[in-house]
This record gives C-alpha cells, sequence and structure tokens, in this order.
C-alpha cells in the first residue's frame, strides 16, 4: 500500500492544502495523520474537516488534546497556551467532537503509528539514537512512526543491535527491507528542522520504501491569519524560518 504519514498540521490551512496536492500527485491509497491538527495556527476549523474529508487515520496529538481539555494548559509553554486558549474558544462545537474521538497511538496497521514515541504517545520527543533504541524495545511492529518533534528523522537498528540516525532532507528515500525502523514525516504546518516548506513523507508497505517530501506553500497567508487572529506574533514569524 502506498501511504501518506502526515503530522503536525497545527491550524495551518494553506501548508495543509499544499501538501494534500502533492499527496494527490504520488496517487497514495491512504492518509494518516500523527496527530495535533490544531494548535498555533488560526484556522483549526477548516484544518479538521480538511481531515475529516481527507485523511483515513487520525491519532491525537497533545495540542488536540489540550483543547478537548484532556491535558492542562499548564503543561504548555505561554505562547502554546495561548494558542491553545484561543482555540478552545473558537473552534467549532463539530471539529471538537472530532478531535475528542482521537486516541494518541494505532496498533492495527502495518506499522506502529504514535504521536509522539512508543513509551509515551503523547510528550516525548525523539530526537537521538539512544531514544529510538528504546523505543524500538517496545514496538510491536518492525516499523514505527511518529511526529511531535516537527523534525523529519529517520532511525534504524540492524540485526546486530546497533542504531543509527539523521534528520531527513526533502528527496531522501530509504530501503526499509531491512531492520527495525522509526519514521518521523516532520510537520506539515510548523517545521522546526530549518527548513520552512511543509513536509511529509511517502510510504510503500509494498516494497517498503520511504520518501521525504517537501512542499512550498502560502506563508504570508498562515502568517496573516495568526496576526489577524490576535495570536502571539512569534507563531507566524517562525513559519518563515522553519524554527
Amino acid at each position: 500500500m502506498r501511504i501518506a504519514l502526515l503530522s503536525d498540521v497545527h491550524g495551518n490551512l494553506p501548508a495543509f492544502e499544499a501538501v494534500l496536492a502533492d499527496v494527490d500527485d504520488a496517487e497514495v491509497e491512504e492518509s494518516w495523520c500523527l496527530g495535533d491538527l490544531v494548535g498555533y495556527g488560526a484556522e483549526p476549523d477548516g484544518c479538521v474537516d480538511l481531515a475529516r474529508e481527507r485523511c483515513d487515520l487520525c491519532l491525537a496529538g497533545n495540542h488536540d488534546l489540550v483543547v478537548t481539555g484532556e491535558i492542562d494548559l499548564g503543561d504548555f509553554s505561554s505562547s502554546a497556551a495561548a494558542a491553545a486558549q484561543w482555540t478552545r474558544d473558537n473552534i467549532s462545537a463539530e471539529a471538537l467532537e472530532f478531535l475528542s474521538s482521537l486516541k494518541p497511538q494505532a496498533d492495527d496497521r502495518d506499522i506502529g503509528l504514535f504521536h509522539a514515541s512508543p513509551r509515551d504517545p503523547v510528550w516525548e520527543y525523539v530526537l537521538s539514537t539512544w531514544q529510538a533504541d528504546e523505543c524500538m524495545d517496545l514496538m510491536k511492529k518492525r516499523v514505527g512512526a511518529v511526529g511531535h518533534s516537527h523534525v523529519a528523522l529517520w532511525f534504524k537498528r540492524s540485526g546486530e543491535g546497533n542504531v543509527e540516525g539523521a534528520p531527513a532532507e526533502g528527496g531522501l528515500e530509504q530501503d526499509l527491507t531491512d531492520g527495525e525502523w522509526l519514521l518521523n514525516p516532520g510537520a506539515v504546518g510548523q517545521p522546526r528542522d530549518g527548513d520552512p516548506r511543509a513536509a511529509w513523507l511517502l510510504l510503500d508497505t509494498e516494497g517498503w520504501s520511504a520518501e521525504w517530501r517537501r512542499v512550498e506553500y502560502d506563508i504570508d497567508r498562515a502568517a496573516g491569519a495568526i496576526e489577524e487572529a490576535g495570536l502571539p506574533g512569534v507563531l507566524g514569524q517562525r513559519l518563515y524560518t522553519g524554527q
């Protein structure tokens, strides 16, 4: 199956639309979102509506869970908490109901799916080989995917137990046939790896390959919506630098 792996949309509708246009060109069979449809960005309803329409599976991220009230605002930084409170105040009842139905992990697919990590599906940022190694110990599947860090990454554990990993630039392809893997598609709506383009991952579970994709989108439109909503200015400014 050819699958689009998406994560961390964060209320950025222009980025989400651009990624889904690229997904259409790639002729995938299913699209899976690893969570955080809302938070930071100013168009939560549009992003949730689009996910309901286009994604075959959605997980809950920590920003989704704080909007539904399952996580306390005090667990977030000041700008993230301000965005979460704004989203609580402005999200539609239908979108909130959808977010409330989501869980932060899924084990019923060909690969393990987690918003953050196998050992903490809500909060852990997997950014090092030692973390990936410990997470792979807990995975029921040979290949897993995580989001949350907003950084496109790959980790591989060989049959000898050696773990390697690195950031995944746009256009990188990996053969997943051998070993155990933990993949991060990067963020659709707020990349933090120095590349401001929206990120997603094309996964082939028949030939077992992965290709990291990056897509240009209208950052001015996304940042302008944040400014118009009265959200912290840093949330729009950081979109231009991918940080």
